[in-house]
């Protein structure tokens, strides 16, 4: 049986701590991984029941592009272990949707705990969809999830409706009508809602001039980025801004 799990990790003292204690709860651990490229090929090798990622690899990709590959391949479950717990790395880890979070520095028993919720739910879900085999049939969901992915991990860029239909394969009519039956959302209210997401975020947490936060997210112009943000959210970015900022003097 299949027990091994890959530590992505380059912080070699963290990688050998877990490792001891996941040997010790019978998993067949392998570390030595500190880069995307060199965890991609260990994944495809040993094919893993679970992947631990820092988020910080301190090389040109992080942790999340390892994230985003896994999503896609959508066959293991994957945790982040990382000493980012602020609300923009939060946001940009949730595009990648992982099974689990853990915050360095960490306990032996959040790191187990974590573990055995993650695969105890991965394996029930395995289950649930062979319980349902008209959901490995429908691909329209599978379809809709990957126009999703696409938008989440393209969230900073200028995103046409073409590029979506791309994806789908289907009209544009039948995307959106689709898109929005699952989401309840257009396409179109789906990418901007999760833009101001994001503006709110660097908003927030940075000091970034506004209309480089509306080039950043794939604005034409700050105009265009003004109306939307107050549109959507009934103020403009520099009050909010403003009032996000009293917030943490209080």
């Amino acid at each position: 049986m299949n027990n091994k799990i890959i530590i992505v990790e380059d912080e070699l003292l963290i990688a050998l701590d877990m490792q001891g204690t996941l040997e010790k709860l019978g998993f067949e651990v392998i570390i030595d991984v500190t880069s995307v490229e060199k965890a991609i090929e260990s994944i495809e090798e040993h094919q893993p029941i679970l992947v631990l990622i820092d988020i910080n690899l301190n090389k040109s990709k992080d942790g999340t592009h390892l994230g985003q590959y896994l999503l896609e391949k959508d066959s293991i479950p994957y945790i982040y272990v990382t000493s980012y717990a602020d609300k923009s790395t939060l946001d940009q880890v949730n595009a990648t949707r992982p099974n689990g979070y853990i915050v360095k520095p960490f306990k032996d028993e959040d790191l187990k705990a974590t573990i055995s919720i993650v695969l105890n739910n991965y394996y029930h879900k395995k289950i649930d969809a062979a319980r349902n085999n008209e959901n490995e049939k429908d691909f329209v969901p599978q379809r809709i999830r990957k126009v999703v992915n696409y938008i989440n991990v393209n969230i900073d860029k200028k995103i046409e409706i073409h590029q979506l239909v791309a994806l789908t394969e289907w009209k544009t009519d039948h995307l959106i009508r689709l898109f929005s039956k699952y989401l309840k959302v257009t396409p179109y209210q789906y990418i901007l809602s999760r833009k101001m997401d994001k503006a709110k975020s660097l908003l927030e947490e940075t000091d970034i001039p506004i209309n480089e936060i509306a080039f950043d997210l794939g604005f034409e112009s700050h105009s265009n980025f003004y109306q939307a943000f107050k549109k959507m959210l009934g103020d403009t970015p520099e009050n909010f801004r403003k009032r996000m900022q009293l917030t943490k003097k209080v």
